[in-house]
């Protein structure tokens, strides 16, 4: 683990920048073209840890990907009959998504990851892969590791899982529903259900190959039949682009993300929001979104339940602000990389900071920030936070900078150029 002096900006940023592609999309794209009815290609695939874990999870499952610079080419699995092993990382979307994957074939396959990966939540994906016909060997931890074992009458039908730990829980099961011969209907019957432009982004790419879902408020139904193969574009990651935006306005300069798509489902989209409410400006000019800054950052009062993930680098523009935040309906993203509520509060709060935990979120009341190293707990949104941090506070270092590789394998070097 490499410790990072965060690179220092005393004067407003004026910038252009390009993020690679959204990890979301490549690994929903992933697995569709795996269980898809024909070859499909994937431009400007996100390349990261994240996406090499999912690639190499469904091709032990039995697909072939030919990876090429900007393209990647899948072939849809052919399920085999030999045990697999499939190592998740710290992947949601690998643990989640490919164990419903794995229930439609013949074999077992057993699903483990990093430490940390063990203590994330992982009740909703054993209890909907029982729920497929498979059988789960966890020795009822409800957590990883455990085994798939598929078993041959498996014909889909009702599902009721609690989703409210990770909206993941759904489009694992959605991504699959079509491909069982009476399809699914999935209902969640707990808590507010988190995330859910991840939801819309599953449904969205179902439905542009050919599959026909039925959504209501908390309930969704996947009629069975073939997955088309399609040639996808993966849109950048606007989750990543977040410090990036966030440096606009802690520099009170300006900086332009090309490529911001006009229409999408990803939460990143969320900063058209929430950078006005810290009293930044936004406007698109011609490809990309313009960001921009030239007062003091204001407090402000959100709520990020639908977009949690942006939540690290928020926190960091609130702790630079003039006034104190409250950032509500994150309860959920204690069940993430890390405890990322107790971990801002505590990496905060060494540097000189006053973040508290409420019962679904923080209170961040702005104080003089001092040199120290952030602990990052092997969550990239962290080290995001720093960097922003990092902006404004001299001698802030970041710890284990590598673990920006998880989505973002460039960014220590394509932060440190927007600072230069």
């Amino acid at each position: 683990m490499t410790d990072w002096p965060a690179p220092v900006r005393s004067r407003p940023l004026e910038a252009d920048v390009t993020i690679p592609g959204s990890k979301s999309l490549t690994n929903r794209v992933l697995v569709l073209a795996a269980l898809g009815e024909d070859e499909s290609r994937v431009e400007r695939p996100l390349v990261s840890r994240d996406t090499d874990l999912m690639a190499a999870a469904l091709e032990s499952l039995g697909a072939q990907i030919e990876r090429q610079a900007q393209q990647w080419t899948i072939r849809p699995i052919e399920f085999g009959d030999a045990p697999v092993e499939i190592d998740c990382g710290l992947a949601g979307t690998v643990m989640r998504f490919v164990p419903p994957v794995a229930a439609l074939g013949h074999a077992p396959v057993t699903f483990d990851g990093d430490p940390r990966a063990r203590e994330r939540p992982m009740t909703g994906t054993i209890a909907g892969v029982r729920a497929l016909g498979a059988e789960v060997d966890d020795h009822d931890r409800a957590s990883l590791p455990f085994t798939v074992r598929p078993q041959p009458d498996a014909r889909g039908g009702e599902i009721a899982i609690d989703a409210s730990a990770s909206s993941q829980f759904v489009s694992a099961l959605l991504l699959v529903g079509a491909r069982f011969p009476d399809g699914l209907r999935i209902r969640h019957i707990g808590d507010a259900l988190p995330s859910q432009p991840h939801i819309e982004m599953t449904i969205t790419q179902l439905r542009e190959r050919g599959v026909r879902v039925d959504a209501e408020t908390s309930s969704w139904t996947v009629h069975p039949g073939l997955i088309a193969a399609r040639d996808v574009t993966i849109e950048p990651d606007l989750s990543n682009a977040g410090p990036f935006v966030a440096a606009a306005l802690v520099t009170g300069g300006r900086v332009r993300v090309h490529q911001w798509p006009e229409d999408t489902d990803q939460a990143g989209d969320a900063w058209r929001w929430i950078v006005p409410a810290f009293g930044g400006s936004v406007h698109r000019d011609d490809d990309a979104l313009v960001f921009s800054s030239d007062t003091a950052l204001t407090g402000v009062d959100l709520d990020l339940h639908d977009v949690g993930e942006l939540t690290p680098v928020v926190a960091a523009l609130a702790a630079l602000a003039d006034g104190p935040s409250t950032l509500r309906g994150i309860a959920h993203l204690r069940g993430h990389e890390t405890d990322r509520l107790a971990a801002l509060a505590t990496e905060i709060n060494a540097l000189g900071g006053e973040v508290t935990e409420t019962a679904d979120g923080l209170r961040i009341v702005p104080r003089p920030l001092h040199a120290g190293v952030f602990g990052t707990y092997h969550d990239h949104r962290m080290a995001h936070a720093a960097a922003v941090l990092g902006l404004a506070v001299p001698g802030l270092v970041v710890a284990d900078i590598e673990t920006t590789a998880k989505t973002y394998p460039d960014f220590p070097a394509d932060w440190t150029e927007l600072c230069r």
